[in-house]
């Protein structure tokens, strides 16, 4: 019986320890810069279909029109969420079309969703409707070279 509860007094010191430390992970402040700039301009899409699929599987880290998801203020998954974020503007923002010639490698964005590499696999479990069908992304595809010519 001893045994038992020097092992129950254990585990429960490696609780406390850890949700202290989770507290305290909440105070660091990185990861809560929720906010959705302005959108200054959109590229001339060349068609609804397009941006609606843009839309769903890309405006979340590629816009600022960011939904931010209730586990985005949970740190450390809000650090995760944050900078996917600030890459995907950094990288290609089609909510700041003025600056697109700031946007590297523009020629590639039907290679990356072709090969899977966008989105990113972790993002499909709490965004499925970011899942494109084969059709679908042929069709984003398509969309996005006849737009960003």
């Amino acid at each position: 019986m001893k045994k038992l509860t020097k092992i129950l007094i254990l585990f429960l010191a490696i609780f406390v320890i850890l949700a202290i430390g989770f507290i305290f992970l909440q105070m660091i402040p990185y990861g809560n810069n929720h906010t959705n700039p302005q959108v200054i301009q959109e590229p001339e899409w060349d068609s609804p279909v397009t941006r609606e699929l843009a839309q769903r599987a890309c405006f979340d880290c590629h816009s600022n029109e960011t939904v931010w998801p209730w586990y985005s203020n949970i740190a450390p998954i809000s650090w995760l969420v944050q900078r996917d974020v600030d890459e995907g503007r950094e990288k290609l923002n089609f909510s700041e079309w003025n600056r697109k010639a700031e946007f590297d490698d523009l020629d590639e964005v039907g290679e990356v969703i072709q090969e899977g590499e966008m989105p990113p696999f972790t993002y499909y479990p709490t965004h499925p409707e970011a899942k494109l069908t084969d059709i679908e992304k042929q069709q984003l595809i398509q969309g996005l070279q006849n737009t960003l010519r």
